[in-house]
C-alpha cells in the first residue's frame, strides 16, 4: 500500500512511543510526510538529547516518499506549537491526516480517512473526521456517525476547512451574543462549560495551552460536522504513563479501549447528527455526569468561568477554583 494523502507526524521527546507510531506510518508508505516539532524547553535536563533521539527516527523512512520537516528552535508549546505546524502543513497540500508521536493507529486508520477526505472533499457541511471512539463504539450500524464533537488524538483536515482557524477565537463575543453558540446545545450545563472554555482562551490563550479547543470553536462556528467512525482506531500509549507530557487523569478511562479495524465502509443514509452519541461523550469525557451530580457548586463555577476575567484578575480566579 502507498497512501496518497499526506501524513502530518507531530513529534517531541519521547522516541519509544515515535518509534511505534512511525512503524505503522511506515506500513502505509504515505508519499508526502509533514514532520512537526516543538523545542525543547531548557528548564528540563536532558529534554534537548530526547528531542535529537526523536528527529532521529525520521531518517529511517525507506520508502519513496518526500520528508517535510519543521523543527521549532524554542519551546512553543502544544498550544502554539500545533497550530503552527499544523497551518505549515495546510500551506502545502489542500488535505492531511494528522498524528502524534504517542497516537498508536490502526492501520486502517489511514485508509478510513483517505476515503472520508475523497467523500466529503467538497461537501462544506463537513469539517473533520476523527479516528478516535472511546465511548460510542458499536453505537450505529454504519461504519461511521456524524458528531458535533472532534476528537484530536489522530484526525484529518482540509485546507478548506482549516482556513477559519484563529487561535485567539477573536469572533467569540460576536459568536455568543448573537445568540447561535446556545442553539447548539440540547444541555445547559453542556453549553456552560463550553462558554467558560471559550471564554478563557479568548481572554487568554495561553493560560489553557492547547490548540483543539479552538477547533472545536471553529466546528462549531461554523455549523460543522465531525466523522467519527462507528470502532475506535486510535490506541494513546503515553497518557497513563509518569512521563505524559500533556494529559491529565481523566483519561484514564481510555486505557483499555482496543484499537480496532474498519475494512469495507457502510455509509449512512441520512447525515444527521447522532444526538445521543454527542450528549454520552459530554457525560463520559468531559464530565457531565458529575457536573449534573454536584450541581450548585460546579454551575457556580462555570458561571464564573463564562463571566469576563480581566487580566488583573487572574490572581483571584485562581484563589476561587480552589475554594
Amino acid at each position: 500500500m502507498s497512501l496518497s494523502t499526506a501524513v502530518g507526524f507531530i513529534i517531541f521527546s519521547r522516541a519509544d512511543f515515535a518509534a511505534r507510531v512511525f512503524e505503522v506510518i511506515a506500513q502505509v508508505k504515505p508519499k508526502k510526510l509533514f514532520v512537526i516539532q516543538d523545542g525543547h524547553r531548557p528548564h528540563k535536563p536532558g529534554e534537548a538529547e530526547k528531542c535529537a533521539q526523536t528527529r532521529a527516527i525520521i531518517d529511517k523512512v525507506d520508502w519513496d516518499c518526500e520528508v517535510f520537516t519543521n523543527y521549532s528552535e524554542v519551546n512553543l508549546g502544544p498550544g502554539r506549537r500545533f497550530t503552527s505546524g499544523i497551518d505549515w502543513v495546510m500551506s502545502h497540500v489542500e488535505e492531511a491526516i494528522f498524528l502524534e508521536e504517542d497516537a498508536l493507529p490502526s492501520p486502517t486508520y489511514f485508509s478510513f480517512c483517505e476515503a472520508m477526505l475523497e467523500r466529503y472533499r467538497d461537501d462544506q457541511r463537513v469539517m473533520s473526521i476523527t479516528g478516535c471512539n472511546f465511548v460510542n463504539r458499536n453505537s450505529t450500524n454504519d461504519s461511521y456517525y456524524y458528531s458535533k464533537y472532534h476528537d484530536s488524538w489522530g484526525w484529518a483536515l482540509w485546507r478548506r476547512s482549516w482556513k477559519y482557524y484563529d487561535y485567539h477565537m477573536k469572533s467569540w463575543p460576536e459568536f455568543q451574543q448573537s445568540g447561535a453558540f446556545a442553539q447548539i446545545f440540547e444541555d445547559p450545563y453542556e453549553k456552560e462549560f463550553w462558554r467558560g472554555a471559550f471564554e478563557r482562551i479568548h481572554i487568554d490563550p495561553q493560560e489553557i495551552n492547547t490548540w483543539d479547543i479552538q477547533w472545536q470553536y471553529v466546528i462549531w462556528s461554523q455549523a460543522g460536522l465531525v466523522v467519527v467512525p462507528n470502532k475506535n482506531l486510535i490506541g494513546n500509549i503515553g497518557c497513563n504513563l509518569p512521563n505524559r507530557v500533556h494529559y491529565s487523569d481523566q483519561y484514564d478511562f481510555r486505557e483499555d479501549v482496543p484499537v480496532e479495524h474498519i475494512e469495507d465502509i457502510n455509509h449512512p443514509s441520512f447525515m444527521v447528527r447522532n444526538r445521543a452519541a454527542d450528549q454520552n461523550l459530554f457525560d463520559i469525557v468531559h464530565g457531565g455526569k458529575d457536573i449534573r451530580w454536584r450541581d450548585r457548586p460546579l454551575v457556580k463555577t462555570l458561571r464564573f468561568l463564562a463571566s469576563p476575567i480581566p487580566s488583573s484578575g487572574k490572581k483571584i480566579f485562581k484563589e476561587f477554583l480552589k475554594k
